[in-house]
């Protein structure tokens, strides 16, 4: 990850020096203060006359040298935080790119919960490691070590406090830090369980309520964070030991230098202003390592964070860029040349089995099929959302995998039937990744679309801002906005994924009747399970089990496919009840 802090090692190398000067500033002090009570109090170089000179001049002096320390303390505070907040920032863009570039497959590897959780509360963890590093471990380092040289310099028996201190508190560090340290990475998974159970509740908000399973859903979110919870209590705990018992030590070696002092302020050989400084610097030092506890607890939580946001970092896209990125000649064509899939994990359980269809430019294709068949995996192999098992997908004569990804699916709209809306205006929605396109288009795409009239009846017409996923709209409102939205990219290839299944056959007819006049040179991929959506579509494809079990004219088929037949058999039937 030092690459992320590459570009910000101006800000990493100041915190630290101005860190240094507070630390100076800090070691002085007893120094001074030694002097006040030797000289201005006790007054021990002046026949015990005290000197209030002393006093004034030494605390003014005292007080400048907190001032220059605390200044720069607030430096080294800036710019610590504005290295790991800047690395933090581009650390958590690039996660976030990588995810753009995960194939369906690699994001429900990871989980939508444990995705979030590492972009946001991982990289915080990172983020505050890189503030200790450049700060707080400097800080401590040069506590620990400053002030142990300036108590062995007042005298050297104070140095047998820490000699004799420094191994229990080593072990009580190296104990504790031991027992802690393979719970970091389990307490973040705890939170990625919690996030998963939030994400899937507050997207299938409507289904938990039809089914009126909120107290289950309330329990099993209670039992997630319960499970945060505890892992969390363990670590703390364990970790609450420790400050005690340092506290134990650290008041111990206080006690220790006093008793030492006192013996050798009555040998004569050190003052009582050097048993008050030698007991600030014990301190110090003590504290220091204390504070370094922290710190490493800060570390140990970072770097299984680390591990886990380079996880993500490093991963490469199962759906590799190709390099293909020409203009063709022919435009529109699409080709399936014995394509075989299987969803990844699913061994050699394949949802389309040695598939074989040319469809030409400009060419309406109806695919019909039952539930399960693989209509939606054969359509999500053109614009590569998945990649063949076996066989090859062209599009305009090019194999699929020898795009570029961004050429490949500029080429190509897709609707599909769950309809994505995002937090936008409806002008948003139906021009997003479109937006150099003027109004006009914008309201000619809704227009098409059938969704005119319910948007012009909302408030703010099209600047009406939609709530997260659309929950203000209906099914069919939705899927008219997702229509709108291919409709304008004016793809060569529209790719309708039972994307009018919400509309009622009048809505949808008059769709269809407008895309064929304003988008007639496309080719136009229909799903649907309805015979009515596809009945007009130059050939059908009916797939049954993967395979192709029928193609021809809706005529056609009623008269040669007895499996065609029956579906529009039994939709008359139904229609007329």
């Amino acid at each position: 990850m030092l690459k992320y802090l590459k570009k910000y090692w101006f800000f990493a190398l100041l915190a630290p020096v101005f860190m240094m000067g507070e630390v100076l500033m800090d070691l002085v002090q007893p120094r001074l203060m030694s002097v006040i009570i030797d000289e201005g109090v006790l007054g021990i170089n002046n026949n015990n006359i005290g000197d209030m000179g002393i006093v004034i001049n030494t605390g003014v002096k005292m007080i400048l040298l907190v001032a220059v320390g605390g200044l720069c303390g607030i430096l080294s505070g800036v710019f610590a935080h504005l290295c790991a907040q800047n690395f933090g920032n581009d650390l958590r863009k690039d996660a976030f790119r990588k995810i753009m570039s995960f194939s369906f497959s690699q994001t429900d590897q990871f989980s939508t919960g444990s995705l979030i959780t590492r972009v946001t509360n991982d990289i915080t963890q990172l983020q505050n490691l890189v503030l200790h590093s450049i700060r707080g471990y400097v800080r401590t380092s040069l506590l620990f070590v400053g002030g142990i040289v300036c108590m062995v310099s007042l005298d050297m028996s104070f140095g047998i406090v820490i000699a004799c201190a420094l191994p229990f508190v080593l072990f009580c560090v190296v104990f504790f830090i031991s027992k802690a340290n393979p719970m970091f990475t389990l307490l973040q998974k705890k939170l990625d369980k919690v996030n998963n159970v939030m994400q899937e509740n507050v997207s299938g908000a409507r289904v938990v309520k039809a089914y009126v399973k909120e107290n289950y859903e309330t329990k099993r979110f209670g039992k997630a964070n319960d499970e945060l919870v505890d892992t969390q209590l363990r670590v703390l705990i364990i970790l609450s030991y420790m400050t005690p018992i340092m506290n134990i030590i650290l008041n111990i070696s206080v006690v220790a230098v006093i008793k030492i002092g006192s013996i050798q302020v009555a040998a004569g050989s050190v003052t009582p202003g050097n048993v008050m400084a030698a007991i600030t610097y014990v301190t110090q030092v003590l504290n220091a390592v204390m504070r370094m506890t922290m710190i490493f607890q800060t570390m140990s939580r970072g770097i299984a964070s680390g591990k886990r946001v380079m996880e993500v970092v490093k991963c490469e896209p199962s759906i590799k860029d190709g390099s293909f990125d020409k203009e063709t000649a022919v435009k529109g064509k699409v080709e399936f040349r014995n394509v075989s899939f299987a969803y990844p994990g699913m061994g050699d359980d394949r949802i389309i089995d040695n598939f074989s269809l040319t469809i030409n430019p400009g060419e309406t294709i109806g695919i019909l099929g039952s539930t399960g068949c693989g209509k939606t995996s054969l359509v999500s192999l053109i614009p590569r959302f998945f990649d063949v098992t076996e066989g090859q997908v062209l599009v305009d004569d090019v194999d699929v995998r020898d795009y570029k990804l961004s050429v490949l699916r500029d080429k190509i709209s897709v609707a599909l039937q769950k309809s994505e809306v995002f937090s936008d205006t409806f002008k948003g929605n139906i021009a997003w990744g479109n937006e150099e396109l003027s109004d006009e288009d914008i309201s000619r795409a809704a227009d098409i679309a059938q969704a005119t009239e319910f948007i012009n009846n909302k408030p703010d017409g099209m600047d009406t801002l939609l709530n997260q996923g659309g929950t203000s709209l209906s099914g069919g409102q939705k899927q008219r906005v997702a229509i709108a939205r291919a409709v304008l990219k004016h793809g060569e290839i529209m790719i309708l994924d039972d994307a009018t299944s919400a509309l009622d056959l009048r809505t949808e007819a008059a769709f269809y009747n407008e895309l064929g006049k304003y988008h007639g040179s496309a080719t136009k991929i229909i799903i649907a399970q309805r015979i009515a959506s596809i009945q007009n579509a130059d050939r059908i494809a009916v797939i049954e089990n993967g395979t192709m079990a029928a193609l021809g004219t809706h005529e056609e088929l009623l008269e040669n496919s007895s499996i065609y037949r029956d579906i529009y058999e039994s939709q008359q039937k139904s229609a007329k009840a």
